[in-house]
């Protein structure tokens, strides 16, 4: 359960008293030598406040060479200057971004009690790092262990403290935490602390030259990374405008034919069984794997042109000849819908040319056999064959066999030839229960012709 408004005061008044602690600690405990020397202080401080101006929100967390410097002033200064230098950086971002008061102050309270505590610890272990006494353990790898082991307490201690915040004011649980706010910044934050740790012992050991040159390296890094991954966000963003265009296209071309199969029961089914004949067809006569999801799609829409049609025209006692006019601008129709997608021209032409007759005696072009495109002389013959033996037509179904026999009958005149018998010989040694079953949304695959269509086109 949520935290209510006194349990919210109160922790308000905890982190307060933490803050205030802290703060009064580190002046007591501060003494001159811990701001020595002055530039080592001025440059993390730069550091610290020049990493937040540069920070940026990613999907995993912040990127920010701000932590670095207070993992350095923890390890190179002390206590009192880091807690200093965590306050100053948590100021500053304030007065960029305008934090909610609730949120600034738990980062405080927060951050100076880590770097409190992390100043002492690395005191405790190390000395001061500036003393001669210490030399020899500054500049050992016992120092680096002793930084990035610090470093990894505090980073738990940090953890918990945000933990606990989000517990009481919004009932997060701490597993949840850990798998959504810990587990996916981890690999970053043991980059970071090695990072900080590589500077430290270049500084104990080369002085401030090599410091001042890892801090050059690191921020041209971080203004690297943070292009990069500007320009992956724009990217995505790109991609996601690119899928939601492409699904509005496609998505009017769906509805198109749900509202058609609302007027025409038949034409749901009609649509995917010529689709999944037209796809076995393709197949059988040694199409390539593109040229087969041409002519499915042709199969799939290859009708979406009579959603223009009237109702007379859709479901007709006697047909006049204006309605005549209307059939017979179907394709037409269709191909102009379809080829207004990006990469559906070859769709649009197979559905333009689906009623041409290989005699020349099609509309709407008069085109003659191999003028007529591929795509649309199987989509010719597999509707044909659906027409005639469809259960759910408006007219009794013919027999498979008589069915046979008729595209035999028009072959060479109104459909090609070979393709008939291509088509006819897939039927003798596979059967058509499969296209029987076909349904429309499955064989439609919305969501994956709508990737697709997002997808830039190939130069």
């Amino acid at each position: 359960m949520f935290a209510d408004e006194r349990i919210r005061r109160l922790y308000w008044a905890a982190q307060v008293l933490v803050l205030a602690g802290v703060v009064g600690a580190s002046a007591y405990i501060s003494s001159a030598a811990e701001w020595h020397p002055v530039t080592l202080v001025a440059m993390l401080l730069a550091l610290s406040i020049v990493g937040e101006w540069f920070t940026i929100e990613t999907h995993w967390g912040e990127l920010s060479a701000s932590f670095v410097a207070l993992i350095l002033a923890m390890s190179l200064l002390g206590a009192a200057p880091a807690v200093a230098l965590g306050i100053a950086a948590i100021g500053f971002n304030w007065l960029r971004r305008r934090v909610p008061p609730s949120e600034t102050l738990n980062n405080l309270a927060i951050f100076a009690f880590v770097l409190f505590v992390g100043g002492l610890l690395v005191r405790g272990l190390a000395g001061n790092v500036h003393d001669p006494r210490n030399h020899a353990m500054t500049q050992s790898v016992t120092f680096a262990l002793i930084v990035f082991a610090v470093f990894l307490v505090t980073t738990g201690l940090n953890f918990l403290l945000l933990a606990l915040d989000a517990r009481i004011t919004n009932g997060r649980s701490l597993r949840s935490d850990i798998r959504e706010r810990l587990l996916p910044v981890l690999p970053g934050e043991l980059a970071t602390g090695a990072l900080a740790t590589v500077l430290a012992i270049a500084y104990t050991n080369f002085g401030m030259p090599a410091l001042f040159a890892g801090i050059v390296v690191l921020l041209v890094f971080q203004y690297l990374m943070i292009a990069l991954l500007r320009s992956e966000d724009r990217a995505d963003q790109l991609q996601a405008r690119s899928v939601q265009l492409a699904s509005l296209q496609f998505g009017v071309l769906a509805m198109l034919m749900d509202a058609l199969a609302l007027r025409d029961h038949t034409a749901g089914r009609h649509a995917a069984a010529v689709a999944r004949y037209a796809r076995q067809l393709a197949t059988e006569v040694g199409c390539d794997e593109a040229e087969q999801d041409l002519v499915h799609t042709a199969g799939l829409l290859h009708d979406i042109g009579k959603f223009t049609w009237s109702d007379s025209t859709l479901h007709p006692d006697t047909l006049t000849d204006q309605d005549m006019a209307v059939i017979h601008r179907h394709p037409q129709d269709g191909a102009m819908l379809v080829g207004k997608l990006d990469g559906y021209g070859p769709v649009a032409d197979a559905i333009l040319y689906h009623h041409e007759r290989v005699d020349g005696g099609g509309y709407p072009a008069g085109l003659i056999g191999s003028e007529i495109p591929l795509a649309s002389r199987i989509v010719a013959i597999c509707s044909t064959y659906d027409a005639m033996t469809a259960t759910d037509g408006y007219r009794t179904p013919m027999s498979s066999q008589d069915a046979i026999a008729e595209l035999r009958e028009v072959s060479g005149r109104q459909l090609d030839a070979d393709l008939v018998e291509s088509f006819i010989a897939m039927l003798e040694r596979d059967g058509d229960a499969f296209a029987e079953q076909a349904n429309y949304d499955s064989e439609l695959g919305f969501e994956r012709r709508v990737r697709a269509l997002a997808q830039p086109s190939a130069s």
